[in-house]
């Protein structure tokens, strides 16, 4: 863990904050059936950190729920205002801890660079010029 480089955030009301303690692994947009519905119908933007790094502090609560990638993620909100703050795989290959952009206190650490499951993307989905779409999750088919 690298205790030079700090990042911070927190939720809506504040009453959840956290610290990242490393520099971020890069960033995606995600159009999983999942993502959209927290998002409201929008795709969720996800910065990318190794789970270790990453420390909460605040009234939490989780959920679990087999994605659509066929592993189980975790995702972690805020029981006061309901703000989701991450998800993490939990059963499955290791990936990433995804810290939910919006809740970083300086979102413009890293932004997103690629989309993944662009296939299940709305019709109206707006998809930024030139960003690489993904079928499905990180090592799937690109579709765009």
């Amino acid at each position: 863990m690298n205790s030079a480089v700090t990042h911070v955030g927190g939720c809506l009301c504040g009453a959840v904050r956290f610290t990242i303690n490393a520099e971020p692994q890069g960033a995606r947009y995600c159009w999983c059936r999942d993502c959209q519905r927290i998002a409201s119908g929008m795709a969720t933007a996800n910065v990318l950190f190794d789970a270790e790094s990453v420390s909460y502090k605040g009234d939490m609560t989780t959920m679990q729920l087999v994605a659509d990638s066929g592993n189980t993620v975790e995702r972690g909100f805020c029981k006061s205002c309901g703000s989701q703050m991450y998800s993490k795989t939990v059963v499955g290959p290791v990936q990433p801890m995804r810290v939910r952009a919006g809740t970083l206190d300086d979102p413009e650490i890293c932004a997103p660079s690629y989309i993944i499951w662009g296939s299940r993307a709305p019709t109206w989905a707006p998809f930024p010029t030139d960003m690489p779409v993904y079928e499905a999750g990180p090592g799937s088919s690109r579709i765009a």
